[in-house]
């Protein structure tokens, strides 16, 4: 009799402690999502007068939280501390724009991408403009600390003959150019449009094509996670809000193949590690 009401009591005991556990759970996944971005890289994220954060990945981060129905949580840092803040668990993916590269797919998953990302580089108004790469022999170039732009200068200084200097934000990347401490900046397409289009001191010059795109990032332990954000997205191209959204901060129309509205097949990038080529119908609310 003893022994009977020891085990019902250790089961009522062990099905308390499930139910508690799957509670936490399901108020953990009903909080706020966690996410992080360089707050001067303008127009993707970038400080409001009075307080806040505006741009092209604030409006997206915004709207994601809105579909999964979550709120969200926006932290503006230096880009070198999102992964290492993703890895964490600091962040439950990274908003900032995040270049999809084989390197970076071994160490996190990616949803499919949300924008073509060329680079551009960005000179002195009036300067002799960049017309093919090996114009940059002798000149140092600017970078941001972390982006695909520094793995790019890193790859192909000894190349092209250049040096590079690493700033903490694209901000001062394209003041050292300003200041006649670089030669040119090398950034994203689109910031570096708006940043010639803010600043009359500076313009745009070579765009280097790269077939690459940016996406969202999670741990490689979330798929669940990349597959949410990801259908999110999906839905977000099919309705046409991400293509407004670029229109808005970009001004422009993007073409009909324009990853920006262009919705892909299965979940991930193509070719990188942690794509499912499994098609994919998305489930919009």
């Amino acid at each position: 009799m003893i022994s009977s009401k020891l085990s019902l009591k250790c089961s009522q005991l062990m099905a308390a402690a499930v139910v508690s556990l799957v509670a936490t759970c399901a108020m953990a996944q009903s909080g706020p999502l966690k996410t992080g971005v360089d707050a001067t890289f303008a127009p993707h994220a970038m400080v409001k007068l009075g307080g806040g954060l505006q741009g092209f990945n604030i409006d997206l981060g915004e709207e994601l939280a809105r579909r999964l129905g979550r709120k969200i949580e926006i932290e503006g840092t230096e880009f070198s501390g999102l992964v290492p803040g993703l890895n964490a668990k600091k962040y439950d993916f990274v908003l900032a724009p995040v270049t999809a590269t084989p390197e970076r797919a071994r160490s996190m998953l990616f949803t499919e991408g949300y924008l073509d990302t060329d680079y551009t580089f960005v000179i002195k108004k009036g300067a002799t403009p960049i017309h093919a790469l090996e114009d940059l022999k002798g000149k140092t170039i600017s970078v941001n600390k972390g982006s695909a732009y520094e793995l790019w200068a890193r790859d192909n200084a000894g190349k092209y003959g250049f040096k590079y200097d690493v700033y903490g934000n694209n901000a001062d990347a394209v003041q050292a150019v300003q200041s006649g401490r670089a030669e040119a900046n090398l950034a994203g397409s689109t910031v570096a449009a708006w940043a010639a289009k803010q600043n009359p001191a500076v313009q745009t010059t070579l765009t280097i094509k790269t077939g690459l795109v940016w996406a969202l990032a999670f741990r490689l332990d979330d798929r669940a996670g990349r597959d949410a954000a990801g259908n999110a997205l999906k839905c977000m191209k099919q309705d046409g809000t991400l293509g407004k959204i670029a229109q808005k901060w970009f001004g422009y129309t993007p073409a009909a193949d324009a990853t920006v509205v262009k919705v892909g097949v299965g979940q991930g990038v193509p070719g990188l590690d942690g794509y499912d080529p499994t098609p994919v119908t998305p489930k919009c609310s």
